[in-house]
């Protein structure tokens, strides 16, 4: 998975890019990018407006966010930020001078570090029960062909223990070991002096882990199989109650998990329709304004992005109520 994905021929080093394979929030709307901008701004200011506030997109696909970012945000805060993206893919040609590319995230970061669909592609094993108990399942990474091989070592068989729920004989099912996504994640905030970490993805918590797993492909905007080949997108949703409980144990500070529906309607999102009296005063206002309504009721589709988990984990600093866990 690992090489399929970010190996020298990987799919996301050598390809396109992931928008055009597949559609995340930020490049659904820039309702996505004002909402991360009022985040941002309530951030600074319980941060003290520090002399420079960092913004570190981590998996920033061709750095459509901090493009949008930088675009956005108002003069007197865009003095003082700092925008970097995170991404194993070289440079792209036409990025704005401004964003700083690097490949590994940076030290000391004090602001906001957001990875939107980053954890998902983070590679993993998966684990298949016996009588024995948990075996890793093996893949031919041309054909896609699996098979069962050694038994999990003893980290990845606590985690399962912990984590994923045992199986029965009518549901022998399988897994998907997070540990990665956990250490990741810790690894991430590691790096956060002072700020922010928001976690957006696809994810399940423990009670309703998916009986045989989520591993899945995608290719130009259709779902695939999942062959590790690297023409594809390899993705597993995120175990996101022990992602989050992982990083409370380095970051001790409560965090919050919600949909992405509730964090995007608490940050200012309504899309609720405008009335049908705007059209005969102003018709054109009232295009736009329900364009921006449909904008917002993709983003937050419980059964579309708005079913996307948010994980806010704040480091070293207080942040409003809502936050709290």
């Amino acid at each position: 998975m690992a090489t399929a994905l970010y190996g020298p021929d990987g799919f996301f080093v050598s390809g396109p890019g992931p928008a055009a394979h597949f559609r995340t929030s930020v490049h659904a709307s820039p309702v996505f990018t004002s909402c991360l901008l009022r985040l941002l701004s309530s951030l600074d200011a319980a941060l003290g407006q520090p002399a420079r506030l960092d913004v570190v997109d981590v998996g920033a696909g061709r750095g459509e966010l901090l493009r949008s970012l930088s675009v956005a945000v108002g003069v007197p805060l865009a003095e003082r930020l700092r925008l970097t993206a995170v991404e194993k893919a070289p440079r792209p040609d036409d990025l704005p001078p401004q964003i700083e590319w690097v490949d590994e995230i940076p030290q000391g970061v004090t602001g906001l570090l957001v990875a939107t669909e980053w954890l998902d592609n983070v590679p993993l094993d998966l684990a298949v029960p016996t009588p024995e108990g948990w075996r890793y399942v093996l893949v031919n990474p041309t054909t896609g062909e699996e098979s069962t091989g050694n038994p999990v070592n003893a980290e990845d068989a606590a985690w399962l223990n912990q984590w994923w729920p045992s199986p029965t004989s009518t549901t022998p099912g399988r897994a998907e070991v997070g540990r990665s996504r956990d250490e990741a994640w810790v690894g991430a905030l590691r790096r956060l002096d002072r700020g922010l970490a928001l976690a957006v993805d696809y994810g399940h918590l423990r009670d309703e882990r998916p009986v045989g797993g989520s591993l899945t492909g995608y290719r130009g905007g259709r779902q695939v199989s999942p062959v590790p080949d690297g023409s594809c997108d390899v993705t597993a949703h995120v175990a996101m109650d022990s992602v989050a409980s992982a990083g409370e144990r380095v970051a001790r500070c409560a965090y919050t998990l919600v949909s992405q529906r509730e964090g995007l309607r608490a940050l200012g999102a309504d899309g609720g329709r405008p009335p049908l009296s705007l059209a005969s005063r102003d018709p054109a206002g009232y295009l736009r304004a329900l364009a921006a309504a449909s904008a917002v009721a993709e983003l937050t589709d419980p059964a579309g992005l708005g079913g996307h988990w948010w994980l806010l984990q704040p480091v070293g600093v207080a942040l409003d109520p809502l936050m709290a866990r």
